[in-house]
């Protein structure tokens, strides 16, 4: 394994990425050649790897077994379950989730995707843009992922032919800037093979564009959410009552977006009550700033009733409660989502009863027509509701705030997480065609 000391690993930026894509597309075996050919496989693992694929009678090492890690995933050749991975190059650190494939397993692409940067969606070359492709794509933009890549796979099987990749990059590019994905960019590999996945490939000499690695390590990532909405969910209140803390009451949690400051003057949702930050604790030291991400207690200047699922913003920019929330959702159970049914709505730290009022919609993947009011949802189907909670919520847009702006709702009886919804618009307006750059990809 490549050595990266802990300075240069300091000084490199952090990519999330999550891989989606058809049953047997290669998704695992893309994983698993970008961490091989990577040298980001400890020695041990490629070991393990190369006896378990002598043990079923490969004669070359399975690289997808690097990531389906449970039995039944490599009993059947397939992805089950989110696999997280963490490797890093000298230019860039990563975390990956390789999520599954498989119709009924889109709910762990919809978790697997909700925290990336860029999405790389799969098409296996002999089949082209297939239901699942567009769901895949489809979500990606319902999860506002600002960079998504197109991964033809298996042009080993196709004779690396130019206009076989030509036809699929085009149909899924129309597609996806028609839902409002901001970029697409195109590759053709054969992760099997190896061919532009790390190392550029001489059997595709008409492609001149980046190899999957390449991209991951040069796309602009913006990590900067401390100009965001402030937001600081609270998670738990702590009152020591010692006798050195007689007095101490602070407000934990994880800032989700944006920053507060000592002395700045806040709102605590949904009670609408205002105070002044008297003091932030930090890994147990006062601090004048804390930012997005960090964990922290915040102590306020008067005695506020202020609980679990509360949420700090600065006064001059708190967002509407509201009893209505409207959202896109995908519906993720077994079970469909109806019209009248009840069920608990989370947002944050906060835990409400709610009843779904009205589906006003579901969209159809095909051609991203709306079937009205189909009065319910089906698993994996993407739809618009209108919710009626029992208390106020303060909800952002999920177009300004990917964390303040989704919630899941949950079956009350079994604590079942039912659907996952982003409130607001559901897709970005496409971008502005301002002129042609070989529709995503170089030759």
């Amino acid at each position: 394994m490549s050595t990266i000391t802990a300075e240069a690993l300091s000084a490199t930026t952090l990519l999330r990425f999550a891989t989606a894509g058809s049953v047997d597309d290669g998704k695992s075996t893309l994983v698993g050649r970008l961490l091989h050919d990577s040298k980001s496989v400890l020695v041990d693992q490629l070991e393990a790897v190369e006896r378990a694929s002598a043990s079923r009678g490969q004669e070359a090492p399975d690289l997808a077994l690097l990531t389906d890690g449970l039995r039944a995933e490599r009993e059947q050749g397939i992805t089950i379950d989110v696999a997280y991975r963490y490797f890093a190059t000298p230019r860039r650190r990563f975390i990956l989730a390789d999520t599954p494939g498989h119709v009924q397993y889109t709910r762990n692409m919809v978790t697997g995707a909700s925290t990336a940067e860029l999405t790389v969606v799969l098409v296996d070359a002999r089949n082209g843009v297939v239901e699942q492709t567009r769901r895949h794509a489809a979500i990606a933009a319902l999860l506002r992922v600002p960079h998504v890549v197109l991964a033809v796979n298996k042009m080993d099987l196709v004779g690396y032919e130019e206009r076989v990749f030509a036809a699929i990059a085009e149909e899924f590019t129309a597609y996806a800037t028609e839902l409002g994905v901001p970029e697409v960019t195109a590759i053709p590999i054969s992760a099997l093979a190896g061919d532009n996945v790390v190392d550029a490939s001489p059997r595709m000499d008409w492609y001149g564009g980046p190899t999957v690695l390449e991209h991951l390590e040069t796309v602009p990532v913006s990590h900067d959410l401390a100009h965001c909405h402030a937001r600081l969910p609270v998670q738990y209140v702590i009152r020591p009552q010692t006798a050195e803390l007689p007095d101490y009451r602070g407000y934990a949690g994880q800032i989700a977006s944006g920053t507060f400051r000592v002395g700045e003057e806040v709102t605590v949702l949904p009670s609408g009550r205002t105070s002044r930050i008297a003091g932030i604790d930090l890994l147990g030291e006062p601090v004048d700033v804390a930012w997005t991400t960090q964990s922290v207690t915040v102590l306020l200047a008067d005695d506020v009733d202020v609980s679990r699922g509360d949420l700090i913003v600065p006064s001059k920019d708190a967002p509407a409660t509201t009893q209505d929330v409207e959202a896109t959702v995908c519906h993720v159970a077994d079970q469909p989502l109806t019209v009248g049914h009840r069920v608990l709505l989370k947002h944050g730290t906060r835990t409400v009863k709610a009843i779904v009022k009205d589906i006003p919609s579901r969209l159809t993947l095909a051609d991203l027509s709306l079937h009205p009011h189909p009065g319910a949802l089906a698993a994996n189907d993407i739809g618009r509701v209108k919710i009626r909670t029992a208390e106020p919520l303060p909800v952002d847009s999920y177009a300004d705030s990917r964390r303040t702006g989704s919630f899941i709702l949950i079956d009350p009886a079994d604590g079942t997480t039912l659907t996952a919804g982003m409130v607001g618009e559901s897709f970005a307006a496409p971008e502005p065609v301002t002129g042609s750059d070989d529709d995503g990809w170089d030759f």
